[in-house]
């Protein structure tokens, strides 16, 4: 099992925990992640973590398709590559349509055909192969529309990058989980309950079905974020979980277009899936709070004291020895909690 800890998006002020980071690479963890949603971005700060730290790989969780062009994307993760000496990895994600649209103000279009389709151009640009062509549905390279000069011509980029980068893909719908298998190293499920990979298997099996090169869980990285809250109060613990969980349940996105409502349903909540949303959407964010079981949250983080924590992460281990987590990312700054993870995990 591989570790990484998750730095995330700013709140209203800036901070990357950048001492944190160093703690857990001097532990041996594998990899930091950075995010955005409409605030701080996610390349800045991996960057600033690149440029401060020697071994551990710094990942974007996710870098956000509407925010830039896939030659952009792609430019930028060749550059942050090279200067840290490969130690970057992409993560990439539709975000959602109330942010593509109501912060980048382009169309949120059809995210599968443009998850594959961005990745695609990504892929042709690493590997030089030639000068860059791609007509599909949501992106024409050259672009020869309306309001073009039609001066536009293929150019191959000037860098060279590495055609093996990881990418990894923000997806937990039954077709984002396919094309991720199929087309990307990696996934992140934001939860996940370890002994339920039921949940994503059949979809994964399709996409490596479809990669057609004998890819299989043994080289894809299922990667969940995992919050950890160390206590000996087991409610004042889970309660710290809840805010989040409320907020992307029930309000990250509307009625019948949520895709973390769908998945909290898919994890067996599907009445409280409902309540939460209810409940968050009315403005009642105590009871959307209220409304998430305590089991759903041991489902898929660690909650407790020492020996709990410890217990709970006997059946990530196990999943880990089934090849079915790759990897956990770990959403604490607890320096504690941290060594624990690295005790239990790496040795």
């Amino acid at each position: 099992m591989k570790l990484g800890v998750l730095i995330g998006y700013s709140g209203g002020s800036m901070d990357i925990g950048l001492d944190h980071v160093k703690e857990a690479e001097a532990m041996g963890y594998e990899s930091a992640w950075t995010a955005e949603a409409y605030g701080s971005d996610a390349v800045t700060p991996a960057a600033w973590v690149l440029a401060n730290t020697t071994k551990i790989k710094v990942g974007t969780a996710i870098m956000q398709l509407p925010a830039r062009s896939p030659a952009a994307t792609a430019m930028t993760a060749m550059t942050l590559d090279a200067l840290s000496g490969g130690r970057f990895i992409l993560g990439l994600g539709p975000s959602g349509p109330q942010v593509a649209e109501g912060w980048h103000g382009v169309p949120y279009g059809k995210p599968l055909t443009k998850m594959r389709e961005y990745v695609t151009i990504v892929r042709q640009i690493l590997e030089r192969k030639g000068p860059l062509v791609f007509q599909g549905e949501e992106y024409q390279i050259p672009n020869t529309g309306p309001g073009t000069t039609g001066l536009g011509k293929p150019l191959k980029s000037i860098l060279h990058g590495d055609p093996s980068l990881k990418i990894y893909s923000a997806s937990i719908t039954p077709g984002g989980v396919r094309t991720a298998a199929e087309l990307f190293d990696g996934f992140f499920p934001i939860w996940m309950n370890p002994g339920k990979i039921s949940i994503f298997k059949d979809n994964l099996l399709d996409g490596f079905a479809k990669a057609g090169n004998n890819k299989s869980l043994a080289d894809f990285d299922v990667a969940p974020f995992v919050t950890i809250v160390e206590g000996d109060d087991i409610d004042k613990c889970r309660d710290q979980v809840r805010p989040g969980m409320a907020l992307y349940i029930g309000g990250m996105g509307a009625k019948g277009k949520n895709f973390y409502n769908d998945y909290c349903k898919r994890l067996g909540y599907e009445d409280a899936a409902v309540k939460i949303q209810d409940a968050f959407l009315d403005g009642r964010r105590d009871d959307a709070m209220a409304a998430i079981p305590d089991a759903l949250i041991d489902d898929v983080a660690l909650c407790g004291n020492i020996d709990r924590i410890k217990g709970g992460l006997e059946v990530w281990k196990e999943a880990g020895k089934k090849k079915e987590v790759g990897s956990m990312l770990l959403g604490n700054r607890d320096k504690r909690v941290l060594k624990l993870l690295a005790e239990e995990m790496l040795s």
